[in-house]
């Protein structure tokens, strides 16, 4: 049965091994539990994370991926909301473009239904063959600089400048030492020190710290900026619950937006955001853990990753259904393949801690945005590995890539800076006579992205 529906074969498998695979796995990217409720809270209402239907929907969403995983592509790798794609959807879709999240829900409930439609075909590739190699390593390290400037924010480290537009913020007005600014770079010391020293599950042990040294009294009296603190310890109602409802953000999906040309465009513009990143994170993501996990052939193709694509759409539409933003592989699984892990048995050991974890709601959302602020940036850091793949002597590749790559932070918008990417890539080729660079296919978007920004 184990062979059947988990590919777990006795006479290759360990299932002591296979199990302490997948703790190994949920102990690295537990730490989303406690970082996406802080993410979407600045959505506010039923959003809120004192509401608790985000992590409710984070944890549903993570145990429904997984065990597509486990049993639909028997691999060992661990699903959750993805970083950065939490990001585009708050920071981007609703705080910058002004959407509702219902608005940005239903574009993630778009986008699962063409990932599962792209990987039963072969548009997937296509798509994929059409985009330069250089700006698809230019987003993920793009994404990677936009997710840790938010999280430089989030610990008050970088604050508003009227005259610079940012600056440190370590000291307040009146010259006193910024609470959580100060409990943001312990964290981040704390972290950092943990995951330099290789310790399974560091990133989410750096935030457990992070939230146990924030109860100090010391950094409730460091100014009113301490007050971030001060409300999530007073929050804290014990360790275990009933999971909070998520009545308030499943299903929430509108139509109505859609009724006009700019809500019609914005929507397209939203879904292949959604589409772009999620194909390539999950891609590279796959390609790299596999390669570790010996799933990959001496052509570079990876054993059944058709069915890793399809349980990443599963998990994609009914984590829009929940109430949460798109599903991803998570590049953590390489932790739990380090440890041994070798089937769907590991994934299905991962998905049951995400499902016990459903249990200690208060725990996890006890977390002050100080305390995660330092995961945001050191993922960001990890995100950040592609780009030692760009060829930055050839200029007509590096300078598009830069360009994609500064502007997301710099524009604070995941989106404008592929768009803005993808439009100099076909502009600046062109002006240098390099058309057999560019694919019919870019020249499309490069238009259409054109007069986006014209007449939007």
């Amino acid at each position: 049965m184990f062979k059947k529906w988990l590919g777990f074969d006795p006479e290759k498998h360990n299932v002591r091994t296979e199990i302490i695979a997948g703790l190994t796995t949920f102990l690295t990217m537990a730490y989303i539990l406690a970082v996406n409720p802080n993410i979407f809270d600045a959505l506010g209402g039923e959003m809120s994370k004192s509401n608790g239907a985000v992590f409710t929907a984070t944890a549903l969403a993570a145990v429904i991926a997984t065990l597509a995983m486990a049993f639909i592509a028997k691999k060992p790798f661990g699903l959750a909301p993805g970083m950065g794609l939490n990001a585009f959807f708050v920071y981007t879709v609703c705080l910058t473009m002004g959407h509702s999240w219902q608005f940005a829900l239903t574009a993630v409930f778009i986008e699962g239904i063409i990932f599962i439609i792209l990987t039963l075909t072969n548009v997937r590739k296509w798509i994929v063959d059409a985009i330069p190699i250089s700006l698809k390593h230019a987003i993920g390290a793009g994404i990677g600089l936009f997710i840790a400037f938010i999280g430089f924010q989030n610990a008050g480290i970088v604050v508003d400048n009227s005259a610079t537009l940012v600056s440190l913020g370590l000291k307040l007005p009146g010259g006193q030492f910024s609470g959580t600014a100060l409990l943001g770079i312990i964290g981040l010391v704390v972290s950092c020190t943990l995951v330099m020293l290789h310790v399974r599950g560091g990133i989410l042990l750096g935030i457990l710290a992070t939230t146990f040294i924030g109860m100090i009294p010391m950094f409730n009296v460091l100014g009113a900026d301490g007050e971030v603190v001060r409300a999530s310890l007073t929050t804290f109602g014990g360790v275990v619950s009933t999971p909070p409802s998520i009545s308030g953000i499943a299903f929430q999906f509108t139509w109505n937006e859609l009724t006009t040309s700019k809500g019609i465009i914005d929507i397209i513009v939203v879904v292949f955001t959604f589409l772009f990143i999620d194909m390539f994170d999950t891609m590279g993501t796959l390609i790299g853990v596999s390669e570790k996990a010996g799933f990959v052939d001496e052509e570079g193709n990876v054993d059944g990753i058709n069915n890793c694509f399809l349980a990443d759409s599963i998990g994609t539409i009914c984590g829009a259904c929940l109430g949460t933003s798109t599903t991803t592989t998570y590049v953590e699984s390489a932790a739990g393949v380090g440890a041994g892990g070798r089937t769907g048995m590991t994934a299905l050991t991962t998905a049951i801690l995400f499902a016990l974890a459903l249990f200690f709601a208060p725990l996890f959302l006890a977390i002050p945005p100080a305390a995660t602020a330092p995961s945001l940036i050191i993922v960001g850091m990890m995100m950040m590995q592609p780009v030692t793949k760009i060829n930055w002597l050839d200029y007509r590749e590096s300078i598009p890539a830069f360009i994609t790559l500064v502007a997301m932070p710099f524009a604070y918008s995941i989106s404008d800076g592929i768009l803005i990417g993808m439009i100099s890539y076909v502009v600046l080729n062109a002006c240098c006579g390099r058309f057999q660079k560019i694919t019919p296919t870019m020249w499309v978007l490069a238009i259409l992205f054109i007069l986006r920004y014209i007449f939007i």
